[in-house]
């Protein structure tokens, strides 16, 4: 009889230890007090990128800072990784009663939020999308079918099986056209590096897949985009964001002039401004 109460609680212990080691969806960081704000960050980037517009920002808000698992030193998790990710994000603002909250999400991030806005059962305030797009693989891939994107694809295969050094002339390739400042494809460079490989292939290949043209139909609350003009100029980049989003109904849309992908980094305090001026508007 011992030997079973000591097996018994050899095993509710385990299962405890299991609980609290199993690796979550999304981490998140609270700070500040009033109105909710959740920032999400994009692709292999911690939550930590928003640190300056919390600053400003936590006097007046309650900032809920999201870091997604596979990045930023967070655990992965099994996949399908995104569809995990955008419902576990939904499940915490109910959760914890986030009525009327802004979403602010960067790139992946921003696209997170469009799918949390055409979701009928939040009840959101408004979203501010930065450099981010309702279906990026519809835009790199020709002919896009998001059924013919799979894990186990050969590109996939091969950056699995990319060699450390290999791997980082990968990274470094990616980050400089996501910045105009050496110092900024430095810290995205490492982001790249630092992620969970797993999470960064077949993330990725989450992320391209997600279609959330028709979803734009059901987003009634406003919404702004913020886009990087640079690489691709200004007319190309306007006319981009009018084929993407042709089906949301209104949205403030403004240009970053001279600026790349990460205007957070290229332009801090053109950003934190623009920032605070559409979050005082109604």
């Amino acid at each position: 009889m011992k030997n079973l109460i000591l097996l018994l609680v050899s095993f509710v212990f385990s299962l405890s230890i299991y609980a609290k080691n199993e690796s979550q969806p999304i981490s998140v960081e609270v700070t500040g007090k009033g109105k909710p704000i959740v920032l999400i960050p994009g692709f292999t980037v911690p939550g930590d990128i928003w640190n300056p517009l919390v600053k400003k920002l936590e006097k007046n808000y309650e900032c809920h800072i999201v870091t997604l698992a596979g990045f930023g030193g967070k655990e992965p998790i099994e996949f399908p990784w995104l569809p995990k990710v955008n419902e576990s994000l939904k499940k915490y603002i109910l959760k914890n009663d986030l009525q009327n909250a802004t979403i602010i999400g960067h790139s992946l991030g921003g696209t997170i939020a469009t799918w949390l806005a055409a979701q009928n059962d939040l009840k959101l305030s408004k979203i501010i999308l930065i450099d981010a797009l309702p279906a990026s693989g519809a835009l790199m891939i020709p002919d896009f079918n998001p059924e013919n994107l799979i894990y186990e694809s050969p590109y996939n295969n091969q950056q699995l099986a990319m060699d450390d050094v290999a791997f980082e002339q990968t990274a470094t390739a990616m980050s400089k056209g996501m910045s105009l400042k050496e110092s900024a494809r430095e810290k995205i460079k490492n982001w790249i590096l630092e992620s969970d490989r797993k999470t960064y292939v077949y993330g990725y290949t989450d992320y391209l897949k997600l279609d959330l043209r028709e979803n734009l139909k059901n987003i009634s609350i406003p919404v702004t985009i913020i886009a990087a003009s640079q690489p691709y100029g200004e007319e190309m980049v306007k006319q981009t964001y009018k084929n993407q989003y042709a089906n949301l109904k209104d949205y403030n849309f403004i240009i970053a002039e001279n600026s790349a992908h990460f205007i957070m980094l290229d332009k801090p305090e053109w950003f934190l401004k623009q920032m605070q001026t559409i979050l005082s508007s109604k």
